[in-house]
């Protein structure tokens, strides 16, 4: 998982992310000569080189073999061949850092030589100038970076192929670079072997997985288990421990090598140990906390793994007890289940820290409590009733625990909304009370409005701004009847503190009538702290208050947004907020135009807004406001194309602005294309918006508009079978899409517009479907395409099929195997990977709804084909129906497709259906369903199922 710093932004929109170790310790530090954009261009080079053929004629190089390296120290297995000769590259990594532009160019070119023409030559090069200390710094740091680069990479498809560059070398090669990584962990100079680990893991990872380098933990823990090793070894070899525990699966070591490396980890955390290697051996611990399972099962040995983390916690050195606490933060969540023995502990800790310690540990302590919150959290979620099988920490130290926290309130920093990646003790108190509300619910309450009250008028503005962020803190967690009567009697002084002389203030203040507005305004549902009496105040404030400045109007926006969602769905009560739609739409327009704003937020949140207050406004007062809205979008829009592109970042303003719009555009043509009286509007300015939308695509050469194409899937919808017409001049850009590996989002999003335009066109699609359906199988079939982008192909399956009917046969024998293939994926994803077992279900649901899309398409002409494909059809729902991971859709998905085989196929099955006995258990736990839907369907499928038996043959 990233480790992240938190914003306020983030915690104020209702996303939290952990705030942890700073990645810079896990990064190899860049020369202060060698400038990022020169780095980035060489690396970019050397790692694009990967991928070429090595086969390349030889030619004379200007590298001379190292002659000297024979009498080397660390160099006395040196293996002497043609084709793996190092060579001295000291002067070329040296020169490829230089500011000269043409010293760098040509040292650029050299390297990229050696590496084309001899790429063992080149690694073995690298990783001997790594480790010798007489060679300069500099040149070994790049060294280093060049080859952990060359091992490892962001790219899946890049990544696979340098792995298997790597493992393409034999084993004495391969061994030599590793020996050479390994001596570098003993250098004189620190950095040297930090690089060297980080290098040893990325090897680590890719052999260790295939039962390759065995005797690697041996070495790395002989480093440890000598009296005489110096310090500096030491914290190399932890580092590296670490390293290698980050990268691989605690499936790849067996349970000795596990036991070892804790014991070495753990002494290495002694106070007796230098504090450089204490702090290595706590990062390694962090890294290695997920191979722990078994240690942490048994008492004695958790209790000295326990006993040891906090001594470190106690440590002279801010670092370490950073590092310990970070310790503290994993075993919260990973351990819950055995902390009791611990708590009263850890709670002095975390208190002391919290009260007393430097910023970065006080953070990680307060951490440690929002893990516990979301572990407890996550138990109420899962299960039912009030015996939840947790130990109630936050229950049991709410009485002290929400006291430590409201005191961080009173800590902010100056300019905390006014920048970016701020992470302070206020935010991180504010949200772990809220989280503690989550998990505690009513209870919090009587604890924290005592503060809010004695704080909310105090002339300090600190105290002002930490009174409203602690009460808009716990408004979720709490039930409606406990936070309604004091939420009703606050929200004047809220409207009245949007007034206040302090920038900080009035942010938080709106950040907190955005919370009230989203959890306690739902007129739907029965209740809402808006009502007519009082909304007209509201909107005074508001449309006032968005002149503000750019940090308290962005949080205005979301006060907006979230007062015009809670209207949804509430035709009656939806009217109330009409009068003020003229007023909402000119103040949000002018917001988005303001030029005061440092960066795109408050105009991305302006537009956003928009969209949400016209999505959910009430269509049928609102349609003539709508429509004269989208001229001026579409102006705004044929305006950016006329923007004046002089540089990459005008380019990129001026596809962000564009973004925006055709973001708007599409709620638009939605929202007016939803009703028969609305819709002639959007057919008459059809031709129009396509002409911009085509501009906006011509404005990128390389790639497709992700908006733009969305915004043309709603515009299809609403022009039906009209939308032929287009075509011809938008297939290059579908085609464009489709094909668009690298910007994966794109490509999904294009497949969806398939299935759009697939619903509009049906028959009239029939000429574009060879190369789309070429396209589509392409995309299946390659290694290079995200894997989330292959669902919803299989589901677009279905949909050129609906469209097309019996002319889809000549794909069938392309498509079902493909859909078979997948099937069979599904019966292989690891179970015990959450995120696996999502993408599983989505593949699942995807399949069928191509199959169902398929019998439909079929039905009235030609529906023996699938004859054949049916008892894997059923056979695939019978697993999936007994799968307990199956999610509410992939039910959804089954039912229907259960039902569409019947109708499709009716008495051809009948015998099939007889030996599937799961069907009608299947049947009957969705004819039991809370979800109406899914009672209907199943319904119906009982009806097509009992159809089928009913008749004679």
């Amino acid at each position: 998982m990233d480790r992240v710093k938190k914003t306020r932004v983030l915690e104020k929109t209702g996303r939290r992310s952990r705030a942890v170790r700073s990645p810079a310790r896990f990064a190899i530090s860049l020369s202060p000569l060698l400038h990022p954009s020169r780095f980035l261009s060489f690396i970019r080079n050397i790692n694009s080189l990967t991928t070429l053929t090595l086969s390349l004629p030889k030619t004379h190089t200007i590298f001379q073999p190292l002659r000297y390296f024979k009498s080397h120290p660390r160099s006395s297995n040196f293996i002497y061949s043609k084709e793996k000769m190092a060579v001295e590259i000291t002067q070329f990594l040296l020169a490829a850092q230089s500011a000269d532009t043409k010293v760098r160019t040509d040292a650029e070119g050299k390297l990229r030589q050696f590496q084309e023409q001899n790429l063992p030559g080149f690694l073995l090069s690298l990783s001997l100038e790594l480790s010798n200390d007489g060679k300069p710094m500099e040149s070994r740091r790049l060294a280093g970076i060049v080859l952990k680069n060359s091992l490892d990479a962001k790219d899946a498809t890049t990544k696979e192929h340098l792995v298997q560059q790597w493992m393409s070398n034999d084993a004495p090669f391969r061994s030599q670079v590793k020996g050479l990584l390994l001596n570098t962990l003993g250098s004189s100079v620190p950095e040297a072997g930090h690089t060297a680990a980080q290098v040893i893991a990325k090897i680590a990872s890719i052999e260790i997985p295939r039962k390759e380098w065995p005797e690697l933990i041996g070495s790395l823990l002989g480093n440890m288990t000598q009296q005489d090793k110096p310090a500096s070894l030491k914290q190399a070899t932890l580092e590296a421990l670490g390293y290698v525990c980050e990268e691989i699966s605690h499936n790849d070591l067996v349970q000795d090598e596990v036991n070892s490396v804790l014991t070495a980890v753990v002494q290495g955390m002694n106070v007796t140990e230098q504090s450089s290697v204490r702090l290595a051996a706590a990062t390694a611990l962090y890294n290695a906390l997920d191979f722990a399972q078994t240690n942490f099962e048994n008492e004695m040995e958790r209790n000295y793994i326990m006993k040891v983390v906090c001594e470190t916690a106690m440590a002279k050195e801010s670092d370490v007890r950073q590092a310990a606490f970070e310790c503290l933060v994993s075993i919260a969540s990973t351990y819950y289940d055995v902390l009791e023995p611990y708590m009263q502990t850890l709670f002095e800790l975390t208190a002391n820290a919290v009260k007393g310690d430097e910023e970065g540990v006080a953070l990680q302590a307060i951490e440690f409590w929002s893990s516990i919150c979301d572990e407890e959290i996550d138990l109420q979620d899962f299960e039912s009733g009030d015996s939840y099988p947790h130990s109630r920490f936050i229950e049991k130290a709410l009485s002290l625990l929400v006291p430590m926290l409201l005191e961080t309130l009173l800590k902010q920093d100056e300019d905390q909304d006014q920048e970016d990646g701020i992470w302070n003790l206020a935010m991180a108190g504010g949200t772990c009370l809220g989280l503690v509300a989550r998990t505690v619910g009513d209870a919090i309450v009587p604890l924290v409005m005592p503060f809010v009250q004695d704080n909310i008028s105090k002339p300090d503005w600190r105290s002002r701004e930490a009174a409203t962020y602690a009460f808009g803190s716990i408004l979720e967690g709490p039930s409606v009847e406990k936070l309604s009567p004091m939420v009703i009697s606050a929200l004047d002084f809220l409207l009245n503190a949007m007034k206040d002389q302090n920038s900080h203030v009035k942010d938080t203040t709106a950040w907190t009538l955005s919370r009230i507005f989203e959890l306690l305004h739902s007129p739907a549902t029965g209740f809402s702290v808006i009502s007519p009496a009082n909304l007209q105040r509201v909107m005074v404030v508001l449309l006032e208050s968005i002149k503000d400045s750019p940090n308290v109007a962005e949080k205005v926006c979301g006060a907006i947004y979230f007062l015009a969602q809670g209207y949804e769905g509430f035709e009656t009560g939806s009217s109330v907020l009409t009068p003020y739609l003229p007023d909402i739409i000119t103040a949000l327009i002018s917001t988005a135009e303001r030029t005061d704003a440092n960066d795109t937020k408050l105009r991305s949140a302006a537009y956003e807004t928009l969209n949400e207050v016209v999505r959910c406004s009430n269509i049928a007062e609102s349609s003539q406001l709508i429509a004269q809205l989208l001229p001026v979008i579409m102006n705004k829009l044929g305006q950016t194309i006329e923007l004046q592109i002089l540089s990459s970042d005008d380019r990129e303003k001026q596809g962000d602005l564009q973004a925006l719009l055709c973001g708007v555009m599409q709620v638009i043509i939605q929202k007016l294309s939803g009703t028969d009286v609305t819709k002639h509007v959007i057919l008459q300015a059809a031709d129009q918006i396509m002409v911009l939308f085509l501009k906006v695509f011509a404005c990128r050469s390389s790639t497709v508009h992700e908006e733009a194409m969305l915004a043309i899937g709603a515009l299809a919808y609403g022009t039906g079978p009209q939308f032929e017409k287009y075509m011809p001049e938008f297939y290059k850009y579908l085609e464009m899409g489709l094909q668009n590996f690298e910007e994966y989002q794109v490509c999904s999003i294009s497949v969806g517009v398939v299935g759009d335009i697939c619903r509009a066109l049906d028959d009239k699609m029939l000429p574009y479907c060879d190369n789309i359906m070429t396209l589509l199988l392409k995309d299946l079939s390659s290694g290079d395409l995200h894997r989330s982008v292959k669902p919803p192909i299989f589901s677009c399956f279905g949909d050129v099929a609906l469209a097309i009917g019996e002319h889809f046969e000549k794909y069938v024998s392309y498509a079902v195997p493909m859909m078979q293939g997948a099937a069979e994926v599904c019966a292989q994803i690891d179970n015990t990977d959450e995120e696996m077992v999502e993408y599983g279900n989505q593949l699942k649901r995807s399949i069928f709804e191509a199959y169902s899309g398929i019998l439909q398409g079929f039905k009235s002409s030609k529906a023996e084909i699938m004859l054949p494909h049916a008892p894997h059809l059923l056979k695939f729902i019978e697993v999936v129906v007994k799968d307990a991971n199956r999610d509410e859709s992939v039910v959804r998905a089954a039912v229907a497709v259960l039902g569409d085989l019947a109708d499709a196929l009716g008495p051809n099955v009948k015998v099939l259906f007889k030996d599937m006995a799961f069907c009608s258990e299947f049947l009957g736990e969705c004819l039991q369903s809370e979800d109406e839907q899914l009672k209907e369907t199943a319904t119906w499928t009982q009806g097509m199922i009992g159809r089928v038996f009913s008749v004679r043959g």
